[in-house]
């Protein structure tokens, strides 16, 4: 290609159909995920203040105090690069789940390990079984692993095991089940469960993400990580990002065998996780406190909003998650947009299905109002 300087035409950098670059379809028909605006940048753009945010599934209580004191004791190491193998972290979560510290995998929050899972067993062509309304990083991971995604639909807004068993072939590496689902915030049951390990597969490596567990409140809940102390080939996600609140420092964990933990390290980039992070979710793990707290929060204010909701006329899924799913009967993202501009930003999943985060009293009783004036101006599909 000619110089700037040689005074002949430039190529564009793309023009019709000009090519610069070689992808695999798989990943250029993706859809990047898209990120929610922040806060000072909704009260930019509409010139408006106090806007809240009900969209990312945060604790709203924010970081357990014991966090924010161990991220400033660590302050004066950040010249230093982190501990590689997360050591002090990986033993307090073994001594948590009673496994030895062969069990346990550290990441740059669950997302990573979802990564490293693909990127060690699948190769192109390979199969993972997922729900077809689910966690997008599976199917983001996957394809760009060039695996293919088979795709279940979901039964009553949860996952339908049998159907899901069903699907697995001599092809099938992993199983994603997310529990609670996100985004409906549904969960499968310990008898389901059971039935369904009972027929998958041995080398199956069934993936349990369960980001929302410790806002779980129904006793029918899994002990998914009794899977892993039978050795079967199963890997258990747990989350910082959530009630732990520490969704800004990126950290999360796998529980699982010590033979996938291994070849997981085998692919793991050094220094993953952050001092800071580490630090932190050491010191959230052992708040108490604030986790009872958050969950008592979560509790109150998710009966609240489900009350304001039904109140409106709309039916929210039964939620075992800290946040709610509901279908607002109209353009979805019409509402969506609406409700940005009233400072109140809440999640558009697809159509007319709207997902809000509990927050605080004050953060909900704004959704409800700005959703109340929003539905006021726009009749219900059909109506």
């Amino acid at each position: 290609m000619s110089s700037p300087q040689d005074g002949r035409a430039q190529r564009p950098a793309s023009h019709g159909d000009d090519v610069s670059v070689r992808v695999h379809p798989a990943i250029a028909s993706l859809v990047p995920y898209a990120p929610g605006k922040p806060l000072e940048e909704v009260e930019r753009e509409f010139g408006i203040r106090g806007a809240v945010k009900l969209a990312s599934n945060e604790n709203p209580l924010g970081p357990s105090p014991k966090a924010l004191d161990a991220l400033q004791d660590a302050v004066d190491t950040l010249h230093l690069y982190p501990d590689g193998g997360a050591h002090v972290l990986t033993r307090a979560l073994a001594e948590r789940w009673t496994l030895p510290t062969s069990h346990i995998v550290v990441g740059n929050g669950s997302d990573e390990i979802i990564s490293l899972l693909v990127k060690t067993f699948v190769t192109p062509g390979d199969e993972a079984v997922m729900a077809d309304q689910t966690f997008v990083m599976y199917k983001l991971a996957v394809t760009a692993g060039q695996g293919v995604c088979v795709e279940v639909p979901l039964h009553g807004w949860r996952h339908d095991l049998p159907a899901m068993a069903a699907a697995v072939t001599s092809r099938t590496r992993l199983i994603f089940v997310c529990n609670p689902n996100n985004p409906t915030g549904t969960m499968v049951t310990r008898e389901e469960v059971r039935a369904f390990m009972d027929v998958v597969p041995e080398d199956v490596i069934v993936v349990f993400d369960e980001a929302y567990a410790e806002y779980v409140r129904d006793p029918h809940y899994p002990d998914s990580v009794a899977y892993v102390r039978y050795q079967r080939p199963a890997v258990v996600l747990r989350t910082f990002s959530k009630l732990y609140g520490l969704a800004g420092l990126r950290i999360g964990y796998g529980i699982t065998t010590p033979e996938i933990a291994g070849y997981l390290h085998r692919v793991r980039n050094p220094f993953n996780t952050g001092t800071l992070a580490q630090r932190a979710a050491c010191a959230a793990l052992g708040d108490a406190g604030h986790v009872a707290a958050s969950r008592t929060l979560n509790e109150t204010e998710m009966a609240a909003m489900e009350t304001g909701l039904r109140r409106l006329g709309f039916a929210p899924l039964p939620s075992q998650a800290n946040f709610l799913y509901f279908d607002v009967r109209r353009d979805g993202r019409a509402v969506f947009d609406r409700l940005l501009r009233a400072g109140v930003i809440v999640r558009h999943i697809h159509g007319s299905m709207l997902r809000v985060t509990i927050g605080r009293p004050e953060e909900n009783r704004r959704f409800l109002e700005a959703l109340t004036d929003v539905i006021g101006t726009m009749p219900a599909t059909g109506a």
